[in-house]
């Protein structure tokens, strides 16, 4: 009867009849990447609903995941919040990886909800109870063992729409790129970096927004290595703050466009 029963599991493994469990995909530790990180608060994170294609996976790149191994990336990236969604960069990481023909390492930091003076040294954010300053450093340093930084991607705001906040804003962005280039002991003048407009939506209702973005154009200007996207024509989930699904992969489209010319022009 033993025997029997063997040889019909067979049968029932061959064609099919059992499930089989899916593999766990093990990526070298020795892969060597072009490193992205991503920073800022929830319209980085992602807040769109998850579509089938935002779980596609491409061999060529990978995310640092919560427990700091990599992983193939797929939606949702971040973790800071359990209804962490659809974000801009996996569409971005597949773009980099198809123009670049190199492996592309992103690595998520962006923690929803906070402002811009969260993005300092010890700071700390008793919502998710995390430090997104020094977490992102210490996420950073990781990814670093397997690659170098050839990006940073930051979008925020939100947290700091209003003309007394909008007012200390770029000061801090400096501040907040003179720590990343000290704590990493990186060039920061030598890399991409790209900020990204509030939601023009969320401008319409919230002056506050349009000052902040006001900013931002003038963040981007103001060095040779940095660069605006825009928001112009994209639209929301439904509560006039978060791009939706099809939103951030257009945004993840506009940021890798704006790193590969940033890219030529420093090389």
């Amino acid at each position: 009867m033993g025997k029997l029963i063997y040889m019909l599991s067979i049968f029932a493994f061959c064609f099919g009849l059992i499930p089989v469990q899916a593999q766990k995909v093990k990526i070298d530790t020795n892969e060597r990447y072009d490193l992205y990180l991503l920073i800022g608060q929830s319209n980085m994170a992602g807040r769109g609903t998850i579509e089938a294609q935002d779980t596609i996976t491409d061999p060529k790149v990978s995310m640092l995941n919560k427990a700091e191994n990599w992983v193939p990336a797929k939606s949702p990236l971040h973790f800071d919040k359990s209804f962490a969604g659809t974000g801009l960069g996996l569409t971005f990481g597949k773009i980099m990886a198809e123009k670049s023909k190199q492996k592309i390492g992103l690595i998520p930091c962006a923690v929803g909800g906070t402002s811009i003076s969260m993005w300092m040294p010890g700071a700390y954010d008793r919502v998710t109870n995390t430090h997104p300053y020094d977490d992102a450093i210490r996420r950073t340093k990781v990814a670093l063992k397997n690659g170098q930084l050839k990006g940073i991607l930051w979008h925020q705001g939100e947290g700091d729409a209003s003309k007394e906040k909008a007012a200390q804003y770029e000061q801090r962005f400096d501040s907040l790129m003179l720590n990343l280039q000290n704590d990493l002991s990186v060039d920061i003048s030598t890399i991409p970096v790209v900020v990204g407009e509030l939601g023009r939506f969320y401008c319409e209702r919230n002056s506050g927004g349009n000052q902040i973005n006001l900013v931002l154009k003038h963040i981007a200007e103001m060095q040779i290595n940095r660069a605006l996207v825009s928001s112009k024509g994209l639209i929301h989930k439904g509560d006039s703050v978060h791009f939706d699904a099809a939103s951030q992969r257009e945004l993840g489209k506009r940021y890798a466009e704006k790193v590969i010319k940033l890219k030529k022009k420093l090389n």
